[in-house]
């Protein structure tokens, strides 16, 4: 008989829910059994690309014995982090609060109250039952101590960060000098011999990256770009790229980006088609189209749903083994490409015995190696031979959030190359956000053949206004605009704290739990809370609504310090800072040609302008007065209310764009 996962939206809790656990999902249900029956709930919380994840669930919660005795003694519940994001956040930190190494599967105990206090993350099997027993008796011989304890720690976490980090308004500190140490910083920090920070493992950090374009757009550092162009290309010579299919795993075990751990994810994916594309734009390095073409690929053909929405990752197993999809024995290598063997060896750094573990290789080329008449042939013949492997398995939910990152990086592809088939990609993308994620005035955060009943977090929220504002930009269709604006009311409406002047990660139509947190620091995927306050800057510009700017400038400057010390963990947060540092041009555009114009400029990297145009009428308010005669082309870029001359080509526009300052 399957458990009350049966009914969830969420491919991971379904893959629960015949375990013989009673799993139940985070619901008020299950939180009022556990303070009824007085037991202890223990929370489990993983999501399904998540391989140590499916390895617990094969040694413990798929046992009857070790069932029992969760069955027992705790109401037991499961969640998926991507789901769930904020049950995530709080109990994570709370682990790690406790001294513990945070990671996934997460196992938390809380007291019926919700307050935790053990936790930690895999547990083989024999480890697992004792601990169970251990803190079934410790809860009831010891509950006074126990309730104390999760006090405490539950105060830990209802602090804000801000209390920490967040100083006085320091807004004479945004200066190019702190942009300059910013850069030391990183420079520091940088592998110069396989790009990336300097550690192993390696995760990608985008936003690190895209930092170092704007910082050399600025200050014409050639040191700043060689950093991003040489991990660009080190990042898409090994394991972590798949050399046949496209698209990027979640990050490498080794600080080479050859191991990876083979998950990947939509949210790292969308990010890197901006970072390559943007990388283009500077360099007209063809490589680095080659890459976004084949990952642009790779989602259309294994991550797109029919109507343009995209699921949420592929998993690193197959058949039980981390990898196996992906790497080669060399019998394998011999069944796909015959008596080419040898040359495909050499081109992609096999040997007989694997160049991993387990007689495994891993497909590697060097950086800048050129393709060959037989390296493509090769890769077609292996491609079609791995079609035939069993597949990793797909979580096939969809986020918003993750989304409407995937129409930001293939917006940045549309202006990069100035290929409709993004334009197209991205407007399909954004149609099926909108007839499955938004109902009754509000974002959900995940879809699976139905609408799950969770609203949206900030991030989805934050993600959503920059598409929208994408949208406009390279298409000038205003109800984008209007959607922007739209959203960006709600969020101001429902998630802003007037007190500390911060987004809350929730809405305040959420469910209360035992803390409020505020999304701050930068990862993999930027703040929350970072992204929310470009969209005021670069909206409130558009908009020509001054106080949205202010609100962002206030955000940035309380957080200056921090940003200014920490530039790889307030990365995106150090992208406005380098906005509000430099200024950010107004290119208003109209005539007939306004379309073109648009397209012609935006072939260039130009991170320091926001664009608005229409042929001839709009109510907004950079185009009032500026409206065409005639239907001639008139291009206006201005600086904090200061123009320019108009110009009537886009290259007297770009150039007035570069020359800015």
């Amino acid at each position: 008989m399957p458990n009350k996962l049966i009914h969830s939206t969420s491919p991971y809790l379904l893959q629960h829910a015949h375990n013989p656990v009673h799993w139940q999902e985070w619901s008020a249900e299950a939180l009022t059994e556990a303070k009824n029956t007085d037991k202890p709930i223990l929370v489990s919380i993983g999501y399904s690309s998540c391989h140590w994840c499916h390895v617990m669930e094969r040694e413990s919660f798929e046992k009857e014995e070790i069932a029992a005795v969760m069955n027992e003694n705790f109401v037991c519940i499961k969640v998926d982090r991507e789901e769930r994001p904020d049950i995530d956040h709080i109990y994570m930190e709370a682990v790690q609060a406790m001294g513990a190494h945070g990671g996934w599967p997460l196992n938390v105990f809380l007291a019926p109250d919700q307050k935790p206090f053990y936790g930690g993350t895999y547990f083989p099997p024999q480890q697992w039952l004792k601990l169970l027993s251990q803190v079934a008796q410790t809860f009831k011989a010891k509950r006074a101590e126990i309730n104390q304890s999760a006090d405490e720690l539950a105060k830990h976490l209802q602090t804000s960060d801000l209390q920490r980090f967040a100083k006085d308004n320091l807004e004479d500190f945004f200066s190019k000098g702190e942009l300059d140490n910013m850069f030391s910083i990183l420079q520091n920090k940088f592998d110069a011999k396989w790009g990336g920070v300097d550690k192993a493992p390696k995760f990608v950090m985008p936003s690190v990256w895209m930092w170092l374009l704007r910082y050399h757009f600025i200050s014409k550092d050639k040191a700043a770009l060689g950093m991003v162009t040489h991990t660009l290309k080190q990042m898409a010579r090994a394991g972590l790229y798949d050399q046949l299919g496209g698209g990027f795993a979640r990050y490498s075990v080794d600080g080479e980006w050859f191991a990876p751990h083979f998950e990947k994810m939509l949210y790292d994916n969308a990010q890197l088609l901006s970072l390559y594309a943007e990388a283009f734009a500077i360099t007209k390095d063809k490589f680095f189209k080659k890459i976004v073409y084949e990952t642009t690929r790779w989602l259309q053909r294994e991550m797109m749903h029919p109507e343009g929405g995209f699921y949420s990752a592929l998993d690193a197993d197959s058949e039980g083994v981390e990898g196996k999809f992906y790497t080669w024995t060399w019998k394998e290598i011999e069944a796909a490409v015959g008596e080419n063997k040898n040359e495909v060896a050499e081109y992609f750094n096999l040997t007989a015995d694997g160049n991993w573990e387990h007689g495994q290789n891993i497909l590697m080329s060097e950086p800048g190696q050129s393709e060959n008449e037989m390296s493509k042939e090769a890769k077609k013949k292996m491609f079609a031979y791995r079609e035939k492997k069993s597949k990793p398995s797909l979580d096939d939910k969809i986020l918003a959030g993750w989304n409407a990152m995937t129409v930001q990086g293939l917006t940045d592809c549309y202006k990069a190359f100035g290929d409709e088939s993004f334009l197209n990609l991205a407007l399909k993308n954004i149609s099926f956000i909108e007839k499955y994620a938004i109902e009754n005035g509000k974002v959900y955060r995940a879809y699976k053949n139905k609408r799950s009943s969770t609203e949206g977090f900030l991030e989805d929220y934050s993600f959503l206004i920059q598409a929208y504002r994408s949208l406009y930009e390279i298409s000038f269709d205003e109800s984008f605009l209007k959607k922007a604006e739209h959203w960006t009311d709600y969020v101001l409406a429902k998630f802003y704290d007037t007190h500390e002047k911060y987004f809350h990660f929730s809405s305040s139509d959420a469910e209360n739990l035992i803390a409020e947190k505020k999304e701050i620091f930068d990862n993999v995927i930027p703040a929350s809370n970072s992204v929310m306050a470009r969209n005021l800057y670069r909206l409130g510009t558009m908009l020509d609504k001054n106080e949205w700017k202010e609100m962002a400038v206030s955000m940035v400057s309380k957080l200056a310090q921090i940003i200014t010390t920490e530039p790889v963990y307030m990365s995106h947060w150090g992208i406005l800072f380098a906005e509000i540092a430099e200024g950010v041009n107004e290119v208003v555009i109209t005539g007939n040609d306004f379309l073109k114009v648009r397209k012609d400029i935006q072939l260039n990297f130009t991170p320091f302008a926001v664009f608005v145009g229409a042929e001839s009428k709009s109510e907004l308010a950079l185009l009032k007065g500026r409206e065409s005669t005639e239907g001639k082309t008139k291009i206006y870029v201005c600086l904090n209310k200061v123009c320019r001359l108009p110009s009537d080509t886009a290259e007297m526009a770009l150039n007035q764009i570069l020359m800015k300052g």
